[in-house]
Order: C-alpha cells, then structure tokens, then sequence
C-alpha cells in the first residue's frame, strides 16, 4: 500500500521582493511499513520537504497523496485533522513543553482526539514503559537528559497509534550512545509496520532503513530501497481518516485543563494579569456600592419629603431685612383665598429635654408641633397607635408621637411599646399615643430621633410662641405649581401688608425641583463612578491583551507544537481565549472580594451608607469575563493564525 505518492512537487518561498525556488518538481512514492532515510547537505531541501510530507508546510505545486488523500487543496484544519489521525513527530530540538511533566507530554497529542482520558492515560503509561522511561513520569523535561527527552517524544508521537512517524534529525542533539537508542527504538518501532520517515546527514545513521532517498539541489537524485519490508502491522493496523466529532463540553473541559496548566506554569504572568483586572473590578464594586448607598440615601431623602406637588413656605428675610412672620391664621386664608390648594399643614420646632414621669429618665429630641394632615403629607406611618387627628389638635390636647430612636433613649428598646404612657415636656405631662414607623439615620440626620405633638398645642401651651417656622401646602394635580407658588407669595404679601417689592420676605420652595435635583444628582454620581471604574477595567483589559500577546510570542514554539501533534486554528484560538476569560474570571472573583470588603472598611470609618447589590456583583463578574473575550480575541487569533512550520522555528 501506498502511504505517500507526490508528484512534481514544487515550493517557492517569497522572500520580500524575491522568489526563492527550495524545491524543482519532486517526485516519490513510499510503501506502508518503509524506513525511509532521507539524506542531503544543509540547504539541499530535504527539510522543506519533510515538512511538506509531515502536512506542516504546503507545496507550491504539484500532487501529494497520503494513505490515498489527495491533500493539495486541504485547508489548514483539515491537514491538522490528518497529522492528528495518520502522523506523528519526532524533533531535533525534542519540543517537550517545560512546564508539563514526561507524562503530560506524552498525552498532549490525544486531547486534540475522542480519546477517553483513562484510555490516554493507561496509553502513555505503557508507551512510557516502552521506551523505558516509567520511572520518570511525573519528571519535568529539564530532570531527565536528552536522551530521555528524545525518547519521551517518541512516545508521545505514538499516542495516537499513527501511520506514519517522521522523524527530523532525532540524533542531531545527542551524544553516540543515546543515538544508537534512539535508532534502536525507531527500528523496533518500524519492525511493528510503522513508516519511518528520517532526515539525516549522518551516513552511519542510515543503516537500519530500507530506503535511502538523497536530495540535492531541491531535487531527488537517488532513490535506492536497499530492502524488502513487510507491511504488515500487528500493532498498528491501517487508519481511516473521519474528522473530529467529539462533544463541545468535552472540547471546552480540555481547552480549560490545557488554560489552567498554561496559567499555572507561569504563575507571576498570571498573578500580574490577574492583578490588573481585580484592581479594576474592586473599583467597579466599591465605586457601585457607595452609588448604591447614596441612591438609597437619597431616596430614603426623596420619600422623606412627602407626596409630589407640595411647597414648603418658609419666612425669608428681603434686602431691607424684612421677613414674614407667619401664623396659624396663614394656613386657613391660603385654603380660602388662593385656587388650586388642595390642604395646608402648618409647622414649628425646637430642640426639648423629655422626662419620663416614672423614673425622670431624659434625653435630647426634636420637637415638632404639625396640623394632623402633617402625617399623610409627609408619608409618616404609624406601627403602634395612632396619630393625632384634627380634633385634638384644635383643642390642643396634650398628645405626642413618637420616633424610635426617643423610645430607645427613654425606655431602653426601640421595640418597646409607650402607648398610653405618660412622659414630661416642659414640666408638662404628654400622652403617647402612637409610634413612628421607623425611617433610619442618614450621616448626621436621624430621621427617628423626633416627637411630634399638635400644632396649637405647641403654640399655645409649650412653646409660648405664635409663629409657624414652615407651612407644607398640597397643590391639586391640575393645577400649574408655578402659578400656585406665585399666588401664595403675593396673598401672604397682602396678609401681612407687605409692599411686593419685598417678595423675598418669604420663600416658596418646590419639592418637586429639590427631588428632580436629587435624582439628577444620583445620576450624575452614577455616570462618573461608572465611567471611572469602566476606564478602570479598560486599561485592566489592555494589560491582559499585551500580556498575552506576550505569551503568545513566548510560546510560538508550542503553538508550532500543538499544531503538528494535530490542533486546528480552533483549538489554539479557543485555548487563548479561555485562557485570557480564565485569568480575568479569577481577578474578577478577587476583585469582587477585595472590592466588598474595601466597600465595607469605608463605609465604617467614614459613615457613608454602603449597599452591594447582587446585580453588581453579578455584572462585575460578567464584565470582567467580557472583558477577556474582548481583549483575548486578538492575541488568541494572532495564535491560531500562526503556521506550524514557521512557530517550530522561532527562537
């Protein structure tokens, strides 16, 4: 049977401007079972077409069948499909990979096949056994000597039981005794029906083939079988070449194994590479948790300030000093004389010392005095009792509610229910009626820290004042606020005979612009952090691009490697992508750990409120994956781009 039968084979390599001719018209068959020796002076051309047979290279022109192929128009992965199925290689230079050990080596070739693993394994193990190196599986390439690694490549171009070994200068690094071994083995290996394809210019080399093929000149001057051999093979019986169709889980499982032990075999590339995307992603995490924790703050702000469409009127003091003094009789003329008022509450306020009666226990509070509407308008919620109505305000009860943080500081529990208990303002005794619904602390400001008694009753009975610091007032839904606001300003310049040259004794303000401002606010704190920690993770991304592309040239060699032992260009891309996603998931996970616990350090020691959200956690892990797809994609397809010819050779 016919393995190999090449036509007018031909190879021109185009050298910038010139085309230099290597090889003129080669013609050759080889037979099944042959050793075949070819033999020429350095530059004759009898490398170029070893690689042309090996499928590492392509002919110019001409035809070169293998095992009845015709592999002239094959493209790339196909002729790596066929190396994978028929062809195994043995170096000069051996081209073990360093950082995996003799066993590893060996194996490599069968992850680019359906090989099952326990199959690979107990295959290596006993080529290993063969070759005589099982005590030596779990060595490095730099442990064992170079004869050992020789022979370690020999079993490694059998694990995928090939047709055909080529062998390239496999003495030409050795001394005289691990020559002879090395041969010895091919020998023996040729005896089991293997074609054996050698190029060597040793003479004494040539002894155990059974065809001496010479070059010179980029053509075939002598063709000589000096021997008969048999073709058949016990061993390894003849091939039928079918692509690749194993499972992409299992693909993608390999590709993993294949990034991870790259990763770990240089451990400060990657922890460099891993660095770049954690400080990026902590940034997101921390810069979305205090965005998030200020949103929070805000919106909490937001809810705190009432319903929409409600101006708060404050007195305000004009150019000539002048300021309105307002007064309960305000709230009940603005409802009658200015359209578009839906309710008015009323409001003043002062700091107070309360005393509970039973064990004159006391602390410091705000204390409010407000119309009954005040609750509704403001969104206040009661968890235990009742808020003061109408009724008990215009008869100036003495009546208060209360908010959890005064609970806590008189009776010792937030939980604790006062209803019905009695405590001392100004000497007076109060009712409690009900509890605020608790509504949290926010840096300075505790929102729970408050009583809240009626308006008259404040007036009249424990502030000895009659002035309103603030009036809220509800607008109707139809109604224009603006012209609203306007109304109010000119009738409380009426009411209190002040000329309208002096409308800034009082101020309207609206609530809705403060709420549109805070949100716009939120916004724009969300954009910057967000731009910040994007361009964070960007130049997090490009480092790993130029560490890869780095790593990429570093391992020309084993991209050649991994194509001649039979890895597509998928292969090699889908590896330097998992590789790149691989090393920013991990910096990523990190990233989210430092990032959470940088975020809560922070917030402690500067009593900023603090929120990790799921989502950002979720989204800073995708993006940094994102993140190495993106920026892998050229390094990994610069790889897979490579030819196998061109990486074996580079330095």
């Amino acid at each position: 049977m016919k393995v190999i039968e090449i036509k007018n084979l031909k190879k021109t390599y185009r050298l910038e401007k010139l085309d230099v001719p290597v090889l003129h018209g080669v013609n050759l068959e080889i037979t099944q079972g042959e050793f075949v020796a070819i033999m020429g002076q350095s530059g004759s051309g009898k490398s170029t077409l070893l690689n042309i047979l090996g499928l590492l290279d392509k002919p110019s022109e001409g035809s070169y069948k293998l095992a009845g192929i015709e592999t002239s128009n094959y493209s790339n992965n196909e002729l790596a499909a066929l190396r994978n199925c028929y062809l195994g290689f043995i170096f000069q230079q051996f081209n073990l990979l360093p950082k995996l050990t003799i066993l590893e080596n060996v194996s490599l070739p069968a992850i680019y096949t359906d090989s099952k693993d326990k199959e690979t394994f107990r295959d290596s193990l006993k080529l290993l056994d063969m070759v005589g190196l099982s005590e030596r599986i779990k060595h490095r390439p730099s442990e064992v000597s170079g004869g050992q690694q020789q022979r370690a490549a020999i079993a490694r171009s059998l694990i995928n039981k090939p047709l055909i070994i080529f062998a390239d200068e496999p003495t030409g690094n050795l001394d005289t005794k691990s020559s002879k071994e090395i041969i010895k083995i091919l020998e023996d290996l040729n005896n089991t029906g293997i074609t054996i394809i050698m190029v060597t210019h040793e003479a004494e080399l040539t002894a155990c083939a059974t065809k001496i093929v010479k070059i010179q000149d980029g053509l075939i001057i002598s063709d000589k079988k000096i021997a008969e051999k048999s073709s058949s093979n016990p061993v390894f019986q003849k091939k039928t070449f079918k692509h690749k169709t194993f499972s992409l889980v299992r693909k993608f499982r390999d590709y993993f194994k294949e990034a991870s032990r790259s990763l770990l075999g240089n451990k400060m590339r990657s922890i460099l590479s891993v660095l770049g995307i954690m400080m990026g992603v902590a940034s997101l995490i921390a810069m979305s948790a205090i965005v998030n924790g200020a949103k929070r703050g805000i919106a909490k702000d937001i809810a705190n300030l009432g319903k929409p469409d409600i101006l708060l009127v404050v007195p305000s003091c004009s150019q000539n000093n002048t300021y309105i003094k307002l007064n309960i009789d305000d709230i009940d003329d603005l409802k009658k004389n200015v359209s578009g008022i839906r309710t008015v509450s009323g409001g003043c306020y002062q700091r107070e010392q309360l005393n509970i009666a039973t064990n004159s226990k006391n602390c410091n509070t705000m204390l409010i005095g407000v119309s009954a509407v005040y609750a509704d308008l403001k969104n206040y919620y009661i968890s235990d009792g009742r808020f003061f109505t109408e009724t008990e305000n215009r008869e100036k009860k003495k009546v208060a509610v209360l908010g959890k943080t005064v609970i806590k500081k008189l009776y010792g529990d937030e939980n604790f229910n006062p209803t019905g208990k009695y405590i001392k303002i100004n000497r007076t005794d109060f009712q409690v009626i009900g509890v605020l619904q608790a509504k949290g602390s926010r840096e300075w400001r505790d929102e729970d820290n408050k009583v809240i008694i009626p308006l008259n009753t404040a007036l009249y009975r424990t502030f000895g004042t009659k002035e309103l610091e603030f009036m809220d007032v509800q607008v109707n839904e139809d109604a224009d606020i603006t012209k609203v606001s306007e109304s109010i300003i000119k009738r409380l310049l009426f009411m209190h005979r002040l000329p309208a040259t002096e409308r800034n004794a009082v101020r309207v303000i609206n609530m809705n612009e403060i709420k549109k401002t805070l949100s716009s606010a939120t916004r724009t704190f969300t954009y910057l952090f967000g731009s910040i920690a994007f361009i964070s993770l960007l130049i997090g991304g490009i480092g790993i691009m130029n560490i890869m592309f780095v790593s990429v040239s570093e391992r020309t060699k084993e991209i050649g490697l991994r194509k001649a032992i039979g890895a597509n260009n998928a292969d090699i891309l889908f590896q330097f992508i998992i590789e790149s996603v691989f090393v920013c998931c991990i910096g990523g996970i990190i990233g989210i750990l430092f990032g959470s616990g940088l975020s809560v350090i922070t917030g402690k020691f500067a009593g900023w409120a603090i929120y990790i959200t799921p989502f950002s956690i979720g989204f800073a892990f995708c993006f940094s994956g994102l993140i190495g797809l993106t920026f892998g994609v050229w390094p990994a397809r610069k790889a897979a781009l490579l030819n196998p010819i061109d990486a074996l050779r580079h330095d």
